[in-house]
């Protein structure tokens, strides 16, 4: 993880700027499944638990505003230009690609996909253009915030998409070998903005599978 130039000026809930770093609602969600991991990264931004927690709340007021903007016009206003945007074709359907770089995951760029109406179809942390992804062959191999959930969808296809236990969550069934002796087993991984954070719900795979 890299740091962000400057963000130790952010240390304190009563300077906080505006707009405020994105990275910290990042990090707040994923707290829930990696505590530890969280904390490393709030000391290498130079900021506290406080700081998070308040950046969390501001984007929450966003949300819930009665005069929101809609919701590309809001990270827009906290993450500024997007670095880049490009049109993408999902099934028969058209939409717009936007994406930002972010503090602590140099190789990520945390995309928006939005509907020709401008409605949001989707928003999480996908690997730069260019950036090589991690070598996925075993279980061994899917560390928490190692990997994409494309990129776990695709090295141990076919995978099965679950509902997560919120919007910003995703959930994955898959078969994945043992590293030891290849034997095959189910998994279930975790997604928080699309990037793993845990493995659940480990047992051998089906016969068929």
């Amino acid at each position: 993880m890299d740091s962000a130039p400057g963000s130790g000026s952010f240390a304190q809930p009563d300077s906080f700027p505006a707009p405020f770093p994105f990275v910290l609602v990042l990090l707040r969600r994923m707290a829930d499944h990696q505590p530890g991991l969280v904390e490393d990264a709030l000391r290498e931004l130079g900021l506290g638990r406080a700081v998070m927690r308040e950046a969390n709340r501001r984007w929450q007021a966003m949300q819930r505003s009665p005069r929101r903007r809609s919701a590309v016009a809001r990270y827009r206003s906290v993450l500024g230009p997007p670095e880049s945007t490009a049109t993408r074709r999902i099934g028969d359907l058209t939409c717009e690609a936007l994406s930002w770089s972010v503090p602590l995951w140099p190789d990520l760029r945390f995309e928006v996909l939005t509907a020709p109406n401008g409605a949001v179809w989707n928003e999480w942390l996908v690997r730069a253009p260019g950036a090589p992804g991690p070598r996925l062959r075993t279980a061994a191999d899917l560390a928490p915030w190692s990997c994409t959930v494309d990129e776990v969808a695709r090295a141990f296809a076919p995978a099965r998409p679950m509902e997560g236990s919120a919007p910003t969550r995703w959930r994955l069934a898959f078969d994945a070998p043992e590293a030891e002796n290849g034997e095959l087993r189910h998994y279930v991984a975790e997604f928080t903005w699309g990037l793993l954070q845990r493995m659940e719900d480990v047992r051998p795979a089906s016969p068929t599978a």
